[in-house]
């Protein structure tokens, strides 16, 4: 059975309010009835000071306990019972109500002789009913839970000594303790304004038992709706995610962890936006590139097949170079799409990485000369040895020399330097020839990218050259960084970590 997550929220939150709640009332509730025992106690103590009074003046006329006797186990409650009935015999009765005065005789009738009225009746005090001493001491509940000590705590009339809560009071005599009344603490209370109090207790716990469960039932559910939403809206937007809809964005309005997940969550939407606008990008170029070689090879093919054109060496040679163009378009495409995925096996050995450009830069030299370009090379002061595959960095320095005869054009110069700084080892060109914009500069190495003007595709190249000379480096740990260059053209610099970094 599914069971969402607002409702597991719901009822962690119940359950953690609730457990709160009804540890608070049973703590209170023991608070309440210990200090209501200790006060009840007390209570009775201060009820018990005329037996303590009792035992005091008993204990000053005989010096010592033997007025106790031998039925110790009874003597507090024999004691109780005597002291009360003392109090309700001394006690006097309630004034009888005054007789209602008798109504006036009538006027006597000429001639009759008058006689004197009645004398009232004696007045009869009424017999007290004899006493149970059971009853009366049963009134005060304390026959069972009273204890007299010695001075010393030594046990002598009353409840036995046990384990427990009790409270206990000095009997004095003569300015001197001669004993104590133990009382132990009552379980139920022991009269009737006690029980009442104490039921009153319980039922007022009952209704806050009721309020806190309904209260913590609304916050509950309120907190619940509080975290449900946003997680509800996550999961929407990762429903719209999947179907494609990669421009879903969400509200970013909280400063938990849930907002950072929804800011997170619009992150990969973007990436995965950029990702596949550059994949259809990727499509749209690729079979572009692929077109142009493909429809001349076609045009010069179906020429020759109808005749317009005759087979010639000429017309082969024209359709090899565009075989050959095509060729290199897949090459290039199928080492970029294995740098990507890195399937790329990369042979790293120590290069010392001025000798291995210096050797590829004079197996450019004729084409260099051919192209009226001057290059010049600043020697390093320092060997700066890299760990590489040599193969693939010759291949960087094939892709970037063919770009400066490409682009540069007659007449330019090209500065090639090597040095070390700070941990990496760093190639440098920087060319003479026709500017790059500025706004350019930032999308040098992207896939079939090229610049307008005189770095067109006028000069050829797929614009994947650049792009996967940025993959090979980035493989090593290094960075390709394009800039202006000092002397008006573009400045490409190379970093590769020096070996031992």
């Amino acid at each position: 059975m599914k069971v969402s997550i607002g409702h597991r929220l719901f009822v962690s939150v119940l359950l953690a309010i609730l457990a709160v709640a009804a540890t608070a009332i049973v703590l209170m509730r023991q608070n309440v009835m210990d200090s209501f025992r200790e006060y009840a106690v007390n209570i009775e103590l201060d009820r018990l000071e005329q037996l303590s009074g009792d035992i005091a003046r008993q204990y000053q006329g005989s010096k010592n306990w033997d007025f106790i006797g031998p039925a110790r186990g009874r003597w507090i409650s024999t004691e109780l019972a005597r002291l009360q009935r003392q109090r309700l015999l001394a006690a006097p009765p309630a004034p009888p109500a005054p007789p209602a005065p008798p109504a006036p005789p009538p006027p006597p009738a000429p001639g009759a002789v008058i006689e004197p009225p009645p004398l009232p009746p004696p007045v009869v005090e009424p017999e007290l009913a004899p006493l149970d001493e059971r009853e009366l001491v049963n009134e005060l509940g304390l026959q069972d839970r009273v204890t007299l000590l010695d001075a010393g705590g030594r046990y002598l009339a009353g409840r036995r000594s046990s384990t427990e809560p009790s409270a206990r009071r000095a009997i004095m005599a003569s300015g001197q303790p001669i004993g104590y009344l133990v009382v132990a603490k009552a379980e139920r209370p022991s009269d009737a304004m006690s029980g009442v109090f104490v039921q009153q207790m319980k039922e007022s716990l009952w209704i806050i038992l009721a309020a806190s469960l309904a209260l913590s039932g609304v916050a509950a559910v309120l907190l619940a709706a509080h975290f449900r939403k946003p997680i509800l809206l996550l999961a929407e937007g990762a429903r719209e995610l999947s179907a494609g809809r990669y421009d879903t964005r969400l509200p970013v309005g909280r400063s938990d962890e849930l907002g950072e997940l929804a800011g997170s969550f619009n992150l990969l939407a973007q990436k995965l936006d950029q990702v596949e606008a550059s994949r259809r990008q990727w499509v749209a170029d690729t079979s572009h590139e692929l077109r142009t070689p493909l429809s001349v090879l076609r045009a010069q093919l179906e020429a020759v097949q109808d005749g317009v054109r005759p087979a010639s060496a000429e017309g082969t040679a024209a359709m090899l170079r565009q075989v050959l163009s095509l060729n290199k378009l897949i090459d290039q495409l199928y080492a970029l799409a294995r740098a990507d995925v890195g399937e790329i096996d990369y042979q790293r050995v120590p290069v010392e990485l001025w000798q291995l450009a210096s050797e590829q830069a004079a197996a450019f030299s004729e084409k260099f000369a051919a192209a009226g370009i001057a290059f010049t090379e600043v020697p390093p002061i320092d060997f700066c040895v890299v760990q590489a595959d040599q193969e693939r960095v010759r291949q960087v320095f094939t892709n970037l020399f063919e770009n400066c005869i490409r682009y540069a054009g007659p007449g330019c110069a090209i500065v090639m330097e090597v040095r070390c700084n700070g941990g990496l080892v760093e190639l440098q060109l920087d060319d003479s020839g026709p500017g790059v914009p500025d706004e350019a500069l930032s999308h040098l190495g992207e896939r079939f990218y090229r610049v307008e003007g005189s770095r067109s595709r006028e000069h050829g190249g797929a614009g994947l050259g650049l792009a996967l000379c940025r993959r090979i480096v980035a493989a090593h740990g290094g960075e390709i960084a394009f800039a202006r260059s000092s002397s008006g053209g573009l400045q490409v610099r190379v970093s590769l970590p020096e070996a031992g970094t």
